[in-house]
């Protein structure tokens, strides 16, 4: 099994998805070990999974304690096939946050991120390094 310093590559088919608006799951952990899934927007860094996500939001506070996650992401012309990612947050930061939501906005809708949810909040961009990768077939 990989570790910190071995990250599973993303495969070239993964990069497309993660640039383009498709569908993604993450799974965490509660506290009482079942699972917590929820559907977000994705993007990449090229290295790794990259989502937005909100202060104060079950799935923070979910990685905050245990930083391992699952992800799936479907390819939107036929969500029988995707990819199937384990990994762990390596980073969680406000920083890039507000550039990263607006690119995001514009990827998935076409226009600028509308602060659904209310425009108090403080988002966060989570990190994930990727350890291991499994699809449905096609690379």
């Amino acid at each position: 099994m990989p570790d910190e310093t071995d990250p599973a590559p993303l495969p070239q088919g993964l990069l497309d998805l993660l640039r383009r608006p498709s569908p993604c799951l993450v799974s965490t952990t509660m506290p009482d070990g079942s699972p917590h899934l929820t559907q977000t927007w994705v993007a990449t860094d090229g290295e790794h999974v990259l989502v937005n996500t909100v202060r104060g939001y079950q799935k923070l506070r979910n990685l905050e304690r245990d930083p391992r996650v699952a992800v799936a992401v479907l390819d939107p012309a036929d969500p029988s096939r995707y990819y199937g990612l384990r990994g762990e947050v390596v980073t969680i930061s406000e920083d890039e946050s507000p550039a990263t939501i607006e690119s995001l906005s514009q990827k998935y809708t076409g226009g600028p991120y509308r602060g659904y949810g209310g425009g108090d909040q403080t988002r966060v961009l989570l990190a994930i390094r990727v350890d291991r990768v499994v699809h449905a077939p096609w690379d």
